[in-house]
C-alpha cells in the first residue's frame, strides 16, 4: 500500500507548530488538498448498516475530506469472522495475506492481538482532552487497554442488550397468575415468573402432563456469564497494578451463574431451540427474551403456530435483568475503529475522517438509522435522538428509549483483552448453554419414559449436580485459559 512519508523537514516544521497552535491546527499544516492522502477502511458492515456507512463516506470525500486533502476508501468484510480472519493474517504476514487497511474495524480482543504486534497507533494523540471528554468514558476506556494511557480503538457506534416481550402473550399471563414487570427486573425474579408461567401453560392442557412451555430465552450466554460475574463482584479476570491480567474463576459466584440459568432452563422455564431467540419467539417457543440492540429489529410482529395457524403480537421493550442485591450493571458492546501505525499524516487523516463520523448530528443519524447508539455524551439523549431522526418507530423507538437509559443509568462494562481471552469467552457461553441443552433433553427424555418429573428435575438441579457441572466447568475452563 502506497504511503504518504512525511520527511524530516515536515517533521519539524510540525514539532514547531504543535508549540504555538492548537493539535488541530498542527496537525492540518500535514494535509494538502492538491495532494490528498487516501484512507483505506475494512469494516465488516453489511445490508442498512453497509449503505449508511457508504452514504457518510461519499458525504465524507465530497466536503470535509475534499477540502482538507483525504480520501477515504472502504471495503466491507461481510462479517465479523471474515474481517478477524483478514486482520490476523495481515498481522501475521501470512503468505497471500493483504496488507493491513488505514482503518480497521476490530473488538477488543483483535485490537490486542494487532497491538502486542506492534501495528496499532496511538490515535488518542490526534485529539485534545476537551474533545476526547465529549465521548461516553466507557467507551474510550475500553480503546486504552494496553494501560499505557494510550488509545487503541476509537468508539464511532456501540450497542447493549436489552429485553423484549411478546406483549400480547404476556399480558393473559400476567393477569391471569398476578405478576408484573417489575417482577422481571432481577434474575431471580426472571427465574420465578418463567416457573410461574410453565405452570400456566402446563394447565391449560390438563389431560397431557409436564407439557408446559419456556418463558425466556437469551442469545449471548457470554454476555451472561461475563457480566453477571462482574456484577456479583468477580469477574473472569484479575488486572494486577501493572495491567497484567489473569483469568481467576470463583465458584460462589459461578453457582450463581448456574442457578439463575442452566437450573430454570433444565426445569423447561427457559428454551433456546433455534439460532436466535427471535426465532424462538417467533414460533411461540418463548415469549420473552434478551437480545442486542441491534437485534432488536428482528423481533416478530406474528407468532407462526403451524403452518395453518399465527397471529399478531405487539412488543414491550424493558432493561436487562439484574441480581438481586447488585449495583445495576449493563454490557457495552460493537467493534469500534483501529488505526495502522504509519505516518502522522495518513494517523491525523484517519482521526479527521473519525471526528466528522462522530459528529454529534451525523453519529446520530448515522447510528440510529444502522441499528446502533451513538457515541457522545451529548449525542445519548432521547429526546434529541428522536426529534432528528422522526422516522424511527415502533420498536426501534421503544428500544433506544430503554437503551439509552440504560447506557446513562448503569455501569458499563466490557471484558479487557488478554492472551486467550476471546477462547474464554467462546467457552463461557458455550459450556452453560450447552450443558443446559443437553441436560434438560436428557431430562425430558427420562420424564416421558414414566420417571416422576420432581425427582429428575432435582438429580440435575440439587447441590451434587452442581459439584459435578462446576468439576467440568473448571476442568475447561483452566485448559482454555491455559493454567
Amino acid at each position: 500500500m502506497k504511503r504518504n512519508k512525511l520527511t524530516a523537514l515536515a517533521v519539524s516544521v510540525v514539532s514547531a507548530l504543535g508549540a504555538l497552535c492548537s493539535c488541530s491546527e498542527g496537525y492540518d499544516k500535514l494535509l494538502d488538498k492538491n495532494d490528498p492522502v487516501t484512507v483505506t477502511v475494512w469494516h465488516y458492515y453489511n445490508g442498512v448498516q453497509q449503505t449508511m456507512f457508504d452514504e457518510m463516506v461519499d458525504e465524507f470525500n465530497q466536503t470535509a475530506g475534499m477540502e482538507k486533502g483525504i480520501i477515504v476508501e472502504a471495503l466491507s468484510k461481510n462479517t465479523v469472522s471474515e474481517l478477524y480472519d483478514s486482520v490476523i493474517a495481515a498481522v501475521n504476514n501470512d503468505v497471500g495475506a493483504e496488507e493491513l487497511p488505514d482503518i480497521f474495524a476490530a473488538y477488543s480482543e483483535t485490537a490486542y492481538l494487532a497491538d502486542k504486534a506492534g501495528k496499532l497507533a496511538d490515535i488518542g494523540q490526534y485529539f485534545t482532552d476537551e474533545e476526547l471528554s465529549e465521548y461516553i468514558p466507557g467507551y474510550i476506556s475500553e480503546g486504552r487497554f494496553a494501560g499505557d494511557g494510550s488509545l487503541k480503538i476509537f468508539p464511532v457506534a456501540k450497542s447493549t442488550e436489552i429485553m423484549v416481550l411478546n406483549r400480547t402473550d404476556w399480558d393473559k399471563f400476567a393477569g391471569s397468575v398476578g405478576v408484573t414487570t417489575g417482577d422481571l427486573s432481577t434474575w431471580e425474579g426472571l427465574a420465578e415468573v418463567s416457573g410461574k408461567y410453565y405452570e400456566y401453560t402446563d394447565a391449560l392442557t390438563p389431560d397431557i402432563p409436564n407439557d408446559g412451555k419456556a418463558f425466556f430465552g437469551r442469545d449471548s450466554m457470554a454476555n451472561y456469564m461475563i457480566i453477571g460475574a462482574k456484577q456479583l463482584g468477580s469477574p473472569f479476570e484479575s488486572v494486577s497494578a501493572d495491567g497484567t491480567v489473569t483469568p481467576v474463576s470463583d465458584k460462589t459466584v459461578v453457582k450463581r451463574l448456574w442457578e439463575n440459568y442452566y437450573v430454570p432452563f433444565v426445569k423447561g422455564y427457559y428454551a433456546a431451540n433455534n439460532r436466535f431467540r427471535s426465532d424462538d419467539a417467533k414460533t411461540g417457543d418463548i415469549i420473552a427474551l434478551i437480545c442486542s440492540t441491534t437485534g432488536a429489529a428482528y423481533f416478530p410482529s406474528e407468532v407462526t403456530v403451524d403452518d395453518d395457524n399465527s397471529y399478531p403480537i405487539e412488543s414491550m421493550v424493558l432493561p436487562v435483568p439484574d441480581f438481586e442485591g447488585t449495583s445495576p450493571y449493563v454490557v457495552q458492546q460493537g467493534a469500534g475503529m483501529c488505526v495502522t501505525d504509519s505516518d502522522q499524516k495518513t494517523e491525523y487523516a484517519c482521526a479527521v475522517f473519525l471526528k466528522w463520523f462522530t459528529d454529534e448530528t451525523r453519529n446520530i443519524k448515522y447510528a440510529v438509522n444502522s441499528g446502533y447508539l451513538p457515541v457522545k455524551k451529548a449525542a445519548s439523549d432521547y429526546e434529541k435522538i428522536s426529534s432528528a431522526e422522526s422516522s424511527v418507530s415502533g420498536i426501534i423507538q421503544d428500544t433506544l428509549n430503554i437503551a439509552i437509559n440504560e447506557i446513562n443509568s448503569r455501569e458499563l462494562y466490557t471484558a479487557p483483552p488478554y492472551d486467550n481471552s476471546d477462547k474464554i469467552r467462546d467457552f463461557l457461553g458455550d459450556y452453560i448453554s450447552r450443558t443446559a441443552s443437553e441436560d434438560k433433553a436428557a431430562a425430558q427424555e427420562r420424564i416421558a419414559g414414566g420417571e416422576n418429573r420432581t425427582s429428575v428435575i432435582s438429580s440435575y438441579t440439587d447441590d451434587a449436580a452442581f459439584e459435578k457441572w462446576y468439576e467440568g466447568f473448571l476442568s475447561g475452563y483452566t485448559s482454555t485459559a491455559g493454567r
